[in-house]
């Protein structure tokens, strides 16, 4: 019997009939379905990432208001959330088909009061304990293993033709997150936004007073009202279910290990100078008030991606991934330059300059990697599984490109712990940052090479 071109009318949540490759059944509903979807989820994406990424602020204020630490556990503090997230990342990529798109979000973006509760309240005791705030740096990774889950949610919703453009709005604007934070905790840390509700203000050596709660309870309210959306508005799609058994054939495809190191190129960049930017710039260019300025990085990266989506549909996802990889190398030379003349007239502005282009690079790329992939497994489902028919072999084609979506998002997001540990290692060894720049630099060469060797290079085993 043939199957209806309209969706099944729900009765909940669950969407029992989805078949967005479908021309018919994607213009009568399924595209609002996914459209609805996909705005829910960008906000709820958007706070994950403000709130893995809070430490990155607040480490810069901690001497002021008592906690007197060496940078270099400062740094630690920076890091810390990358690892957990990252770490987190790992188990989220598997929790969509296990758990629901709906049920997921929520409960995943209900974590994060834990440590947005946890900074406001740790921060008010001026006895409070380094091992205290390890802790809460490592809680903020639960807003950074929302991403692997949160991305193979959306995959699943669009259709090819427009999957890339879908996963780079999603990420895009979600990766908005670091800089929506890094732009709104300096302004709502000078004042007493919540009264008496939210503590007593912190009383500096000029006198001058700071909330450093409100870097924590400023999300609070937001989490709650995209978590209560997510629950009653998303939905959970029934063809998307498979434990993880049957996901776990992505670690036998080269092709998810091949994704790892290049979406850590660009992705793990992004997070990693995300985290250690402002401390980076404090700590090169102490004379400059550097939390004006950092907030722009992640927004010129974030917005790159969500812009640029587009790009890769059109032009091939592994041609603009190796463009880009040569231009962040290019970048990268040019902060190391600027930092050999740091001293000199305009040097932070050169520096400045090339760090936005790499933040806008590595967006490009972000976007590129991820329209790849589903490229990717169209191509090598069918060769690795011949005995599939078509139906079969596009539900498994979709379902591998999802895990392996999640699954290289939580490999990369060790970059959010590996670049500010990096940095502060290249500080302590040798007095500067420059060791861990010549490292990343040396990374995007071998990026350079493997995406010219597998997908975009005449004759490539895989073209994308």
């Amino acid at each position: 019997m043939a199957q209806s071109n309209a969706v099944n009318a729900p009765k909940g949540p669950m969407l029992t009939d989805w078949r967005p490759e479908d021309p018919q059944f994607w213009g009568s509903a399924g595209k609002a379905i996914a459209t609805r979807n996909l705005w829910i989820s960008i906000p709820n994406l958007l706070l994950a990432f403000s709130v893995w990424m809070v430490w990155s602020v607040v480490v810069a204020k901690m001497p002021a208001i008592g906690f007197d630490f060496s940078v270099g556990e400062r740094f630690w503090l920076a890091a810390l959330p990358g690892l957990s997230g990252a770490t987190l990342r790992i188990f989220y990529s598997f929790m969509i088909p296990i758990f629901g798109g709906r049920r997921w979000t929520a409960l995943s973006s209900a974590s994060l009061l834990l440590p947005a509760v946890g900074i406001g309240l740790a921060v008010q005791n001026p006895d409070t304990s380094y091992a205290t705030f390890l802790i809460l740096a490592l809680l903020c990774g639960l807003g950074g293993g929302n991403f692997a889950s949160s991305m193979a949610n959306i995959a699943f919703f669009y259709p090819k033709k427009t999957k890339g453009n879908a996963l780079a709005l999603n990420a895009g604007l979600g990766n908005l997150g670091v800089s929506v934070m890094q732009f709104v905790v300096p302004l709502v840390i000078t004042a007493g936004v919540f009264g008496a509700i939210g503590g007593e203000p912190q009383t500096l050596t000029d006198g001058s007073q700071l909330w450093i709660q409100n870097a924590g309870y400023i999300w609070v309210p937001f989490i709650v009202v995209s978590a209560i959306a997510a629950w009653f508005g998303m939905n959970d799609i029934a063809s998307a279910q498979a434990s993880f058994k049957e996901q776990s054939i992505i670690f036998s495809r080269k092709h998810n290990w091949i994704m790892c190191i290049l979406y850590t190129g660009t992705f793990g960049s992004f997070i990693g100078y995300s985290a250690g930017f402002p401390l980076l710039m404090k700590t090169q260019f102490p004379a400059v008030e550097a939390l004006n300025y950092a907030f722009l990085g992640p927004l010129v990266g974030a917005l790159s991606r969500a812009g640029t989506g587009w790009v890769s549909d059109k032009f091939g996802g592994g041609r603009v991934t190796f463009w880009t990889f040569l231009g962040m190398i290019v970048a990268v030379g040019g902060v190391l330059f600027f930092l050999g003349i740091k001293d000199q007239p305009g040097a932070f502005w050169g520096f400045f300059a090339c760090f936005m282009a790499l933040f806008f690079l590595t967006g490009v790329g972000n976007a590129s990697t991820f329209q790849m992939i589903p490229s990717i497994m169209r191509k090598e489902v069918p060769r690795l599984m011949p005995h599939l028919d078509a139906a079969a072999t596009l539900k498994q084609s979709e379902r591998e490109s999802a895990a392996i979506i999640a699954f290289t998002s939580a490999i990369a997001a060790y970059g959010a712990f590996f670049i500010p540990k990096a940095y502060g290692t290249s500080i302590a060894m040798t007095g500067g940052p420059e060791g861990a720049l010549w490292t990343f630099g040396i990374f995007y060469a071998v990026c350079v090479f493997i995406t010219w060797a597998y997908y975009s290079r005449k004759g490539a085993p895989v073209p994308c």
